[in-house]
């Protein structure tokens, strides 16, 4: 296929160059200039549009993804998808579905859950809206970049899978730092701590393969200084767009609010920012009752 490629930051410089990799003709545009290896390179968001099949973004959130839709789509050809894999709020992303679907285009939103390193490797997980015909056409192109892909629904689902996924992901942290803080003043130690839970019923990702604590478990951004695999910020922010979603769908999310406002303080105000969202552990074994 024929595909542009706009966001070439962290996660889709990776991504693109293995499209590249995969025989296909990839170009490329980001603001910052950035690039990626075996990729083309455009001089603006809509010449690279120009003529390409699937037109994939990678953005750091709705209002530039709806800036950038609103230029890409009247470049695109009518049957072009655009696939956009950023994580955003639901509302944007079905905002640009539906202007796609006015010019005759597909339209996806594809957020993704692995980070830098399944990037790299190939083996993200994609969450999916949209039609079955964008998915069908679109689906080779997530076999090359992930190992999974799940069509959740019409769009805006993905993102709303996304959201649900990393409110989960961010309370069962926190409650796995607190755990091992916990212990820890206890007299309880890390590796019998580990042994337990990973094997019991509080096992969880957070626990199992991401362990926060550095020394057990399989290795994590806790046995590197906790240099970001997930950083605080990016947590950070999918709690704030789950919570916005909350709000305007009326859903009770006490759990999903409370983490959203200790991931705030960790960031804004305890030095959280560019440490991963596993740091909380450090965080709370500083911490008194008080």
């Amino acid at each position: 296929m024929k595909i542009a490629f706009i966001g070439l930051g962290n996660m889709g410089a990776p991504m693109a160059a293995n499209l590249s990799k995969a025989g296909h003709e990839v170009t490329g545009f980001d603001v910052a200039g950035a690039t990626a290896e075996g990729v083309g390179t455009a001089a603006s968001g809509p010449e690279a549009a120009t003529g390409a099949d699937v037109v994939i973004t990678m953005l750091p959130n709705g209002q530039i993804l709806r800036s950038v839709a609103a230029e890409v789509i009247p470049a695109m050809s009518p049957g072009a998808v655009l696939l956009d894999c950023s994580t955003v709020d639901v509302e944007s992303a079905r905002a640009v579905a539906d202007q796609a679907a006015e010019a005759g285009l597909g339209a996806l939103d594809a957020p993704v859950s692995g980070g830098i390193g399944g990037a790299s490797g190939g083996t993200l997980t994609f969450m999916v809206g949209g039609s079955d015909e964008a998915f069908a056409k679109a689906r080779p192109l997530f076999d090359i970049m992930g190992q999974k892909a799940v069509h959740c629904g019409p769009s805006g689902n993905g993102q709303a899978a996304k959201i649900c996924n990393n409110m989960i992901l961010g309370v069962t942290m926190i409650a796995t730092c607190e755990a091992f803080a916990l212990a820890d003043k206890l007299g309880l130690s890390r590796e019998a701590m580990f042994d337990v839970v990973s094997t019991s019923s509080g096992y969880s990702w957070s626990m199992n393969a991401y362990c926060p604590a550095p020394g057990v478990g399989p290795q994590s951004p806790a046995d590197n200084g906790y240099k970001p695999g997930f950083a605080a910020e990016l947590m950070l922010k999918d709690l704030g767009l789950s919570q916005q979603a909350a709000e305007a769908a009326d859903a009770d999310t006490p759990m999903g609010q409370r983490a959203l406002e200790l991931y705030r303080a960790f960031v804004e105000d305890e030095g959280g920012t560019g440490r991963d969202f596993s740091a909380m552990l450090p965080r709370f074994e500083e911490r008194g009752r008080g």
